[in-house]
């Protein structure tokens, strides 16, 4: 399929990956902070934004890796947040050789708790949100939005930021937004990620309720090549609420494995 990308600025290649129900305009202002140093590739994900599926499509998340990993046939780095860290880590392990470096942003290998994994969401919230979405998808979404600011130092700029964000590329489908739901559910890359062998960035809020610091940490032990970044008083979108320490750590990061 045809994915709506963005590209601006000059220099070493990086894709940047947004979450669950969002689209690439979350990443401008930090666009605009990294673009003199860097050819920045801001990708709409399969169903979401403009990249539009076939209304009989079902959104999975070995298909989102395919479809994004089609747009580029040269090496990048890789920034994905939430949902976008999931496809990210995929396309990491299946392209070891393009995939030049990783960074997950308030991500997780497994969004949902298990007996085993407790730092996610709980079952019954995920539930509750994919049967509120078929009754009022709207305001589903902004509820979650919500959620993700919530606790955040900066909740009502970043909620209103997020908000304004949300339909600047087009209203979403409710079949993908609920294809997207079952991907956060059903995603579990325990096993798989510690397979992640190129350097890698782990930026995360200690005031996030989406994707708690500890699942975080818990990458950090895992990746041996990885470094951590905690954004104290961010919850899950620490590049809206915590902007310069976020483009600071991230440039610096980008250009050590450019």
């Amino acid at each position: 399929m045809d994915l709506q990308i963005e590209t601006r600025g000059r220099g070493p290649d990086v894709v940047l990956l947004h979450g669950w129900a969002m689209n690439g305009s979350v990443w401008q202002a930090v666009a605009r902070e990294l673009e003199n140093d860097f050819c920045l590739h801001i990708v709409d994900l399969p169903g979401h934004g403009g990249s539009k599926l076939a209304d009989d499509a079902t959104l999975t998340l070995p298909a989102m890796v395919d479809a994004v990993d089609s747009a580029f046939p040269f090496p990048v780095q890789v920034v994905g947040w939430s949902l976008g860290g999931a496809v990210a880590t995929q396309w990491a392990l299946q392209q070891r050789d393009k995939v030049r470096s990783l960074t997950l942003v308030a991500s997780s290998p497994c969004f949902m708790q298990r007996p085993d994994w407790q730092p996610a969401m709980a079952q019954k919230v995920l539930e509750q949100f994919a049967a509120s979405l078929q009754a009022d998808w709207q305001g589903t979404l902004k509820r979650f939005i919500s959620l993700q600011a919530m606790g955040d130092a900066s909740a009502r700029e970043v909620t209103r930021e997020l908000l304004a964000d949300l339909f600047k590329h087009g209203e979403p489908k409710l079949a993908h937004l609920a294809d997207g739901l079952n991907i956060l559910r059903d995603t579990d890359l325990r096993a798989e990620v510690v397979k992640v062998d190129c350097p890698v960035l782990l930026q995360y809020g200690d005031r996030d309720t989406l994707t708690p610091l500890a699942a975080g940490m818990w990458l950090a032990n895992a990746l041996p090549q990885a470094q951590f970044r905690l954004h104290h008083k961010a919850a899950h979108a620490p590049f809206l609420s915590h902007l310069a320490d976020f483009v600071a750590t991230q440039k610096q990061f980008l250009l050590d494995n450019q």
